[in-house]
């Protein structure tokens, strides 16, 4: 942040430094020298003196670009507002750009995540529209190891509370795990500008998402099952999809099974997409291209000859509909140990 903001200076731009916490680290007071600082608001509160951000003398100031370090903050007892990303707002209000910092584990909709990672509940936190509000997020990245280093050097807390740093919140385990979460946070955010964009013709996902598709046939539990196999080697989002025939009503024990798919989606921590049409392949593609999918698995074909010969191909159809929006298709060969039902519910040969 700092960086930039020498950047943009240079280059003409007139920027000032709102609130920066340098925690006495003598590298970041270095990087902020030649930067303008507003003075921060001294109060007064039951005998200590406290200082925070200064937000009418920022407004007063009037720059074009305003530097607040740690958006997340929580304002001292006596301040106008509870929290640092409210003077911000009003800051943004008054035609003053903002560059700001936050650490992942302070945005609102992770905070339950964290937790189960770290085991510390993060009570500073700001909310996801924060986020979805800023015109550029970027993200800083360094490996766990660099983090351990800065540290062990002192370049991020005092002496006395780097070990304990060490062994509580800031484990190498919980260090990947949120520098994990925030690469995450960061590529879809991108993804989501990706396929909202006007100068794109069709979506461009980054993550890669799973789409499997089960129909009354008791096969589908497997073909689930192995959907979900895909989706967990490639870290992907899972969704199952049932297309109803609107004029066919369901059997007792259809309606039971296509249940079980529903539970079973559930059980993998997937959504399950009920769509109800007469044409299966284009429910299946227009669901796809809503959902961003990049994997569709389905189970090969059960039409009989006559009826491929006449009506083409399922498989093919739905490759044809597809072939264009970089979807990839599984087709799962059927068990043969599991029968095979006709539209009448009797068993039919293979």
């Amino acid at each position: 942040m700092l960086e930039e903001g020498h950047s943009l200076r240079k280059q003409g731009t007139d920027v000032v430094i709102g609130l920066l916490e340098t925690h006495g680290r003598k590298e970041t007071a270095e990087k902020a020298e030649g930067l303008e600082i507003v003075p921060r608001k001294i109060l007064e509160k039951e005998g200590f003196t406290l200082s925070e951000m200064d937000t009418e003398a920022i407004i007063a100031r009037s720059p074009q670009l305003c530097l607040i370090d740690e958006l997340a903050h929580t304002n001292a007892p006596g301040s106008e507002r509870e929290k640092r990303f409210q003077d911000v707002e009003i800051i943004l209000s008054q035609g003053i750009d903002v560059y700001s910092t936050v650490n992942i584990q302070h945005i609102e909709s992770l905070n339950d995540l964290v937790a189960r990672i770290t085991g510390v509940v993060v009570r500073e936190r700001i909310p996801d529209r924060i986020l979805e509000e800023a015109d550029e997020v970027i993200v800083v990245d360094v490996t766990a190891e660099t983090l351990e280093e800065r540290l062990l050097a002192g370049k991020i807390y005092a002496p006395e509370k780097v070990q304990p740093s060490l062994n509580n919140f800031f484990q190498r385990r919980n260090l990947i795990a949120l520098r994990e979460l925030a690469l995450r946070e960061v590529a879809d955010t991108v993804e989501e500008e990706a396929s909202n964009s006007t100068f794109i013709g069709q979506s461009c996902p980054v993550h890669e998402r799973v789409l499997v598709c089960v129909s009354t046939y008791p096969n589908s539990l497997r073909l689930l099952r192995r959907g979900a196999r895909i989706a967990g080697y490639m870290n992907a989002e899972f969704f199952v999809i049932f297309v109803d025939n609107p004029d066919r009503f369901l059997t007792r024990e259809e309606a039971l099974h296509i249940e079980t798919c529903e539970r079973l989606c559930g059980e993998f921590e997937g959504k399950f997409l009920r769509v109800k049409s007469y044409q299966v392949a284009e429910a299946i593609a227009e669901v796809a291209e809503q959902e961003r999918i990049t994997q569709i698995v389905i189970g090969e074909s059960r039409q009989s000859r006559w009826k491929h010969f006449i009506k083409g191909s399922f498989t093919q159809k739905l490759m044809r509909l597809i072939w264009q929006k970089n979807i990839d298709l599984h087709i799962i060969a059927t068990d043969p140990k599991v029968p095979v039902k006709d539209a009448r519910g009797k068993g039919v040969k293979r």
